[in-house]
């Protein structure tokens, strides 16, 4: 059961695919409609077998032609729809922590917003293929209490969700409130120990009794008391907390959002999410921004590369 917008393509023929892949980067000049229109409307597991079938017929990588036939945003789009999905996150936390300056966008994003499930699977996918400790590899790149809930929540060890204990609902909410809101400073580790261990159902609950003992949302206490990579790690955690979905429609709403488009973000947002809730996305995005994300791709991209996006978006919401 699925949320994506897409779906496994029948019938499928990985042969009849390549081959029209091969004869549409062949020559002078390339067929573009034809890679876009085949790529967004194939799942990642049948995007595999087409390479796969790609290679067993031509001796060529479908990747490398995709590079060299295609240009700019397009060309990243096709390209990170072709990395297979269980390696997806993984390379993108990689290309997030190498070279000058860290990402944090990328590393509050992912790890704030997958399951300790997904997070598992990530740590064992980036040590297979990069022969190296994602933990070992974020703590080295990042500091503080930002790193410190990073770490946390690579621990995957969240409550899994059960009975709420009314009890522990109303403590949490009142150690929350006595860190942020009466104290002069935070005491940021309690924020980072509830909100990265606690069960998803628990702190649902928990939110709603702050805002009864404090008055405020606790998005605004973290607003006011914290700020930088720490305070954006931690709306992003209680955003996901709260929906998932929710958190991806703002994600999207602000990579296109005034000027210039944060593109990176926005492909990666729409291609990881395309197979798992984008159709909630999507639902989310025109419920709060009074637009649907369609609409505002339309309106923020252009070309072959805004083809291929609304495709993947796969409807409007009017």
């Amino acid at each position: 059961y699925t949320r994506g917008t897409v779906t496994a393509f029948s019938p499928f023929d990985a042969r009849a695919d390549a081959e029209a892949l091969r004869k549409a980067m062949k020559g002078m000049g390339t067929d573009e409609e034809t890679v876009l229109k085949i790529l967004t409307s194939r799942n990642n597991a049948q995007r595999q077998e087409i390479a796969s079938a790609f290679k067993t017929l031509f001796g060529r990588d479908l990747v490398d032609d995709l590079k060299s036939e295609l240009t700019g945003k397009f060309e990243t789009l096709m390209v990170s729809l072709m990395r297979p999905t269980y390696i997806f996150d993984a390379h993108a936390l990689k290309h997030a922590i190498k070279g000058a300056g860290t990402n944090e966008k990328v590393l509050t994003e992912i790890l704030a917003s997958r399951t300790p499930a997904e997070v598992q699977n990530i740590k064992q996918v980036y040590l297979q293929e990069y022969e190296a400790n994602l933990e070992d590899k974020i703590t080295g790149e990042t500091s503080g209490y930002f790193q410190r809930l990073l770490v946390v929540l690579l621990q995957a060890n969240r409550d899994p969700d059960g009975r709420v204990d009314d009890g522990l609902v109303e403590q949490d909410a009142q150690v929350l409130f006595r860190a942020g809101e009466l104290k002069w400073g935070t005491d940021e580790e309690k924020f980072i120990t509830i909100l990265g261990t606690r069960s998803i159902s628990h702190l649902r609950r928990v939110f709603d009794k702050y805002m009864t003992i404090s008055g405020f949302q606790i998005e605004e206490t973290i607003d006011r008391e914290t700020s930088g990579d720490l305070e954006k790690l931690l709306l992003a955690v209680v955003k996901c907390v709260r929906s998932v979905p929710a958190y991806f429609a703002e994600t999207l709403y602000y990579s296109m959002k005034g000027a210039g488009t944060d593109d990176d973000t926005l492909i990666r947002v729409m291609v990881s999410r395309s197979e798992i809730d984008l159709l909630d996305i999507r639902k989310e995005f025109r419920k709060n921004f009074a637009k649907s994300l369609y609409q505002m791709i339309q309106k923020d991209t252009s070309g072959d590369y805004r083809k291929a996006l609304l495709l993947l978006c796969g409807g409007d919401d009017e």
